[in-house]
This record gives structure tokens, C-alpha cells and sequence, in this order.
């Protein structure tokens, strides 16, 4: 029982920082806002028909 005790108090421990780990990230981290374009070639617009 003891083993399996410290198994589950690990798997929470890690389970805590990740958790940590993503709200800091969520709280910290700003991402990057642009503008982005994408050139369309005229083919894919207006198919040939076969």
C-alpha cells in the first residue's frame, strides 16, 4: 500500500506542475498578432474545365 501511495502522490505532484506550467504560460506569455497574407495562384480560383 505504501508504494502504491507514493505512486499516486507523484502522479499528482507531476499532474500540479504541469497544470503550473500551462496557467503560467497562459497568464505570461502574449502572442504575437500580425497581419498575414496568402498568395492564391489564379488556377485554383477559376478551375479549367475538362
Amino acid at each position: 500500500m505504501p508504494t502504491l501511495f507514493r505512486f499516486v502522490v507523484t502522479l499528482a505532484i507531476l499532474a500540479g506542475i504541469a497544470y503550473g506550467t500551462m496557467f503560467a504560460l497562459v497568464m505570461f506569455v502574449e502572442p504575437k498578432k500580425g497581419e498575414m497574407t496568402v498568395r492564391i495562384p489564379p488556377e485554383k480560383l477559376n478551375p479549367k474545365k475538362s
